[in-house]
C-alpha cells in the first residue's frame, strides 16, 4: 500500500476520528469534483482491501471455528449428562434421608408401644371398631382376635386397561389384611361406605406406578390373576401408603416366622423324624441356609446402588451371579420373595436403559454411544426391545443429520454431502448392529425393514432437491450415479440396497426422462419449421474442430461430412438434432436400470421418429433437385451413421438388443432405394 493509503488508514482507525469534521475539511481542501472522486476511490480501495483481509482471516481460522463449534456441542451433551447424574444423586440422598427419618419414627413408636402396649393395642382396636361401623357389610371383620387398624385413607380407583376413573374408595389397612370399601354418597346416616373386598397381606404385592401426567401418584396391587390401580391424593400420601404397606407386610411375615420357630421345638413329630435324611420337613431349614450368604442378603440394596451410580454392567453381573446361584435351589417362599424384590430392580434397570436409548437423549457420538445400553438389555433377555430402541435411535440420528444439512451451492455438491452423511451413517449402524446382535439372528429381519425405511427417507430428500427443483437431465444423471456408487459400498458388509434405491427412484426418473424427451421433441419441431436445407457454416476453424471433437466423443465418424474451410455438408437442424439425441442417450444410460428399459427405448424411438418424419416429408415435397440431393445426403447421415451408433451404444451399455431402434432404422431404407417415392416412411 502507498504512503498516502497508510496515512488514510491510520486516520480512519484513529479512536478520535470524526466523520463530519473529516468530510467538511475534505470539501474545503478539494479543488473540484475530480479530487473528491479520486479521494472516494482511495477510500473504496481501502474498504475492498479491508474486506479481503477479513475474508482471509475467516478462511484461515475456519477450521478452528468448526472444531470449536463441535467441542461446544460435545460439552453441551456432557453437561446434560452431568446434570442428569446430579439429579439422580440428589434423589438418592433424599430417599436415604427419608429412610433414616422413617427408621427414627419406627424406633420411637416401638418405644412408645413398649411403654404402653396394652393401651396402644386397645386404642387401635377401638379406632378400627368406630371406623368399621361406617362400613356396610363389615360386621365380621373384628371377629379375628388381635386385629387392629394401622392406616386408612381415601383413594381413587382406575381401570387397569384404559386408565379410566372407576370409583372413589376408602382403604383400611390392618395388621393382617387390607379392606377396600366403596363410597356411598347417597346415604344420609352414619354409614358412608360399602364393603368391597378383603385381601390377606400375603396374597398381594404392591408395585409403584411411574408418573405419566396427568396420571400420577398411583400404585398397583397385584393379586393373581387380577390387579387394581389406586391413586392417592398427592405424592406424599402415596409415599406413606407404599412405605406403610411394605412395613406392615414385613411385620406380619416376621411375626408368623417367630411363631413357627417357637412352635417348632415343642412339636413331638418334628423331634421324632428329625434324624431321617429323607424327611420333607427338613427342606425349609435347608432353604433358609441356602440364602444365608451375605451378598445375597445385600443384593437388592447393591442393585439399587448400581442403578443409581449408572453402573449397568455391575448390576447385570450381579443378576447373572444370582441366576446362576438359584439354579440349584428349590422354589421356596424365601426364594420367591427374593425373586420378587429382584424383579422390581430389573424393571427399574430396564427403564433406565430404555431411557438411555430414547431419541430424546443426545444423538451425538454415533452408533457406538448406544452400545453400552444395548449390550446390557441383551444380557437381560430384552433383545427385541433393545433392537427396536437401537433402530429408533439411529433413525432419529439420521433424520436429524439430513435435516441439519444446509441446501447451498450447486445441487451436485449437496447430493455429494447428503450421500456421504446418509450412507456413512447406514454403514456404521450396520456394523454396530452386527456387533451388538451377533447372537440374535432373529433381529436381522428388523434391521432390513429399518434399512428400507431409512432409504425411503433418503430418497425423499434426494428427489426433493434433484427432481422437484426441475434440474437438467445431466445433473439428475450425475446425482443418481453418485447415489448408486455410495449404495454399492454397502455390499462390502453384505447389505445390498441397490434394488430398493432403484425401485424408489423409478417414478421420478421416468418422469424426468419423459419431460426431457418432450423438450427435445419440441425443440426439434421448432427447428424443422425453420428448415432451409442449407449447408452449415461454422465461420471459424476452431468451431469446426470443436464440432468434430464432440461428434468423435459420441462415436460418430464426422470427417467425411466436412467440406472446405468451415463448411459442413449437413444442415444445422440435423447436426443440432444429432447432438441432442446423443446427449439424451448418454444421460439416459447413466440413469438406466431394468425397470426403465422400455421407457428409455420408447423415448429414443419417439425422438428419432420426429427427425425421420421431417426428412421424409422434405424429400416428398422438395421441388429443387439440388436441395433434394442435399436432403438425401442428410437422410443418409441419419440412417448410415447416427442411428447405428445409437443402436450399438445402447446395446453395449444395456446388454440387450434394441429391437425398436433396429426396426426403425430398417424402415428408413426406402429413402435410399426410391428417393422419388411419395409414400411416407412411417
Amino acid at each position: 500500500m502507498s504512503e498516502t493509503g497508510n496515512r488514510l488508514r491510520k486516520l480512519l482507525e484513529s479512536p478520535n476520528f470524526d466523520p463530519q469534521s473529516y468530510v467538511k475539511q475534505l470539501s474545503q481542501q478539494s479543488d473540484g469534483d475530480r479530487d473528491l472522486q479520486e479521494h472516494r476511490q482511495k477510500i473504496q480501495n481501502l474498504a475492498d482491501e479491508t474486506a479481503q483481509n477479513l475474508k482471509k482471516n475467516v478462511y484461515k481460522n475456519y477450521r478452528q471455528f468448526i472444531e470449536t463449534a463441535k467441542e461446544i456441542s460435545y460439552l453441551e451433551s456432557e453437561m446434560y449428562q452431568l446434570s442428569h447424574i446430579l439429579t439422580e444423586q440428589k434423589s438418592i440422598m433424599e430417599s436415604i434421608t427419608q429412610a433414616l427419618l422413617s427408621a427414627d419414627k419406627d424406633e420411637t413408636s416401638k418405644e412408645m408401644q413398649a411403654a404402653f402396649p396394652k393401651e396402644t393395642e386397645e386404642l387401635k382396636q377401638r379406632t378400627l371398631t368406630s371406623l368399621l361401623e361406617k362400613v356396610e357389610g363389615a360386621e365380621n371383620i373384628m371377629d379375628t382376635p388381635g386385629r387392629h387398624l394401622v392406616y386408612n385413607g381415601d383413594l381413587g380407583e382406575f381401570d387397569v386397561d384404559n386408565m379410566a376413573h372407576i370409583q372413589k374408595v376408602h382403604a383400611f389397612l390392618m395388621n393382617d389384611c387390607l379392606l377396600i370399601a366403596t363410597w356411598l354418597p347417597s346415604r344420609k346416616d352414619k354409614v358412608k361406605y360399602k364393603y368391597n373386598a378383603l385381601y390377606d397381606l400375603e396374597s398381594f404385592a404392591v408395585v409403584n406406578v411411574k408418573d405419566n401426567p396427568p396420571m400420577k401418584d398411583m400404585f398397583k396391587i397385584l393379586m393373581f390373576p387380577d390387579s387394581r390401580i389406586f391413586q392417592a391424593e398427592n405424592s406424599k400420601v402415596k409415599k406413606e401408603w407404599l412405605e406403610i404397606l411394605e412395613a406392615t407386610k414385613k411385620n406380619k411375615a416376621s411375626k408368623d416366622k417367630h411363631k413357627k420357630e417357637e412352635a417348632a421345638p415343642t412339636s413331638p413329630v418334628r423331634a421324632e423324624v428329625s434324624t431321617n435324611p429323607f424327611d420333607v420337613d427338613d427342606e425349609p431349614a435347608e432353604e433358609c441356609a441356602s440364602l444365608s450368604p451375605e451378598w445375597i442378603q445385600e443384593l437388592p440394596e447393591d442393585l439399587d446402588v448400581c442403578i443409581a451410580q449408572r453402573d449397568f454392567e455391575g448390576a447385570v453381573d450381579l443378576l447373572d451371579k444370582l441366576s446362576e446361584y438359584l439354579k440349584e435351589q428349590p422354589a421356596s417362599p424365601k426364594v420367591k420373595e427374593l425373586r420378587a424384590k429382584v424383579d422390581e430392580r430389573v424393571w427399574q434397570l430396564t427403564e433406565v436403559l430404555v431411557f438411555e436409548l430414547s431419541p430424546d437423549r443426545s444423538l451425538r457420538g454415533g452408533p457406538k454411544a448406544t452400545r453400552r445400553a444395548v449390550s446390557q438389555l441383551v444380557r437381560l433377555g430384552q433383545s427385541t426391545k433393545a433392537c427396536e430402541l437401537f433402530l429408533k435411535n439411529r433413525a432419529a440420528a439420521v433424520q436429524t443429520a439430513i435435516r441439519q444439512l444446509r441446501i447451498e451451492g450447486a445441487t451436485l455438491l449437496y447430493i455429494h454431502k447428503l450421500c456421504n452423511i446418509f450412507f456413512t451413517s447406514l454403514l456404521e449402524t450396520a456394523k454396530e448392529f452386527e456387533m451388538d446382535f451377533a447372537g440374535n439372528t432373529g433381529c436381522y429381519s428388523a434391521f432390513v425393514v429399518w434399512s428400507r425405511a431409512a432409504m425411503t427417507m433418503f430418497v425423499d430428500a434426494f428427489s426433493k432437491q434433484v427432481f422437484d427443483s426441475k434440474e437438467s437431465l445431466s445433473t439428475a444423471a450425475e446425482c443418481v450415479k453418485v447415489a448408486k456408487e455410495h449404495c454399492q459400498q454397502l455390499t462390502d458388509i453384505g447389505l445390498d440396497l441397490t434394488f430398493t434405491l432403484q425401485s424408489l427412484l423409478v417414478k421420478d426418473i421416468k418422469a424426468a426422462l419423459q419431460s426431457y424427451k418432450d423438450i427435445i421433441i419440441e425443440a426439434t419441431k421448432h427447428r424443422n419449421s425453420e428448415e432451409m436445407w442449407r449447408r452449415m457454416n461454422l465461420m471459424t476453424p476452431e468451431a469446426l474442430t470443436k464440432l468434430k471433437e464432440e461428434m468423435h466423443s459420441c462415436g460418430i465418424s464426422f470427417q467425411q461430412y466436412t467440406g472446405d474451410d468451415c463448411w459442413v455438408n449437413l444442415s444445422y437442424t440435423i447436426v443440432a438434432f444429432t447432438k441432442q439425441m446423443m446427449s439424451f442417450l448418454e444421460e439416459g444410460l447413466k440413469l438406466y436400470f431394468p425397470e426403465l428399459h422400455m421407457v428409455l427405448l420408447e423415448s429414443l424411438r419417439e425422438i428419432i421418429l420426429v427427425a425421420v418424419q421431417h426428412v421424409d416429408y422434405s424429400l416428398r415435397c422438395e421441388q429443387d433437385p439440388e436441395k433434394k440431393v442435399f436432403v438425401l445426403q442428410n437422410a443418409s447421415f441419419l440412417h448410415d451413421t447416427a442411428l447405428p451408433v445409437v443402436e450399438r451404444r445402447f446395446e453395449e451399455a444395456v446388454g440387450k438388443p434394441a429391437k425398436q431402434l433396429r426396426d426403425l432404422r430398417k424402415s428408413t431404407r426406402s429413402v435410399r432405394v426410391n428417393p422419388e417415392s411419395t409414400t411416407s416412411l412411417v
